[in-house]
């Protein structure tokens, strides 16, 4: 079994999402509102990965006849990781990892899924080098499960979802547990990382929906 599931599902619900610059809101215009979404944090060892449901409720007002839809909140729906075996050789590792996102990938029917970009200012390029195949695996199952792929810069996913976008692994942790009204701290932190992602998209979306 390559997937590793290793966050309870809480049944829990989200406060509503927060703001974002006018660049990337408009990336998001145009393109149809997912419901399903899946957060990639990518690693050539763990690969950590979030599900996320976008859902519409239904207000009532006191004393007023009829009801009026609020905007659709994410829910938590699985928090996972993928690992390869450290004493396998690169292709075979890079294999794991693809087929194990194939795997969450067929069991969740997610619409679109959003991966963490690389920037240019590792300290240590093998490290980038090793990461970009992991993330080029992994954005393989995804393009081809059909669903749309889309990327953020780190920074970009600690600002919207903290408001600091240097903000700390702990500080993340807390903020997406916040989010999605969870009853426990997402661990490990590759798991948390990887729901912040799915949330940023979320969040996006939210703005460019009501921007039309």
């Amino acid at each position: 079994m390559l997937k590793t599931q290793v966050f309870p599902l809480p049944g829990a619900r989200a406060k509503s999402s927060v703001g974002s610059t006018m660049r990337r809101v408009h990336r998001l215009q145009g393109t149809p509102v997912a419901r399903r979404i899946l957060g990639i944090d990518p690693g050539l060892r763990t690969t950590g990965y979030g599900v996320i449901e976008m859902k519409a409720e239904v207000a009532r007002k006191s004393g007023a006849i009829g009801t009026r839809a609020l905007p659709a909140v994410p829910h938590f729906v699985e928090g996972g990781t993928i690992k390869a075996n450290e004493a396998d050789e690169l292709p075979e590792r890079l294999q794991q990892l693809y087929d194990g996102m194939r795997e969450v990938l067929r069991e969740h029917e997610v619409e679109v899924v959003v991966i963490e970009e690389l920037f240019s200012t590792y300290a240590h390029p093998r490290s980038a080098l090793l990461m970009a195949h992991a993330r080029g695996a992994l954005m393989l199952a995804a393009q081809q499960s059909g669903a749309r792929v889309h990327t953020f810069l780190p920074n970009e996913v600690k600002q919207v979802i903290s408001g600091n976008g240097h903000a700390t692994k702990s500080a993340m942790q807390a903020a997406v547990r916040q989010r999605l009204n969870l009853k426990t701290t997402p661990h490990p932190h590759d798991i948390a990382d990887a729901l912040a992602i799915a949330l940023c998209y979320a969040a996006r979306q939210d703005i460019a929906e009501r921007m039309g």
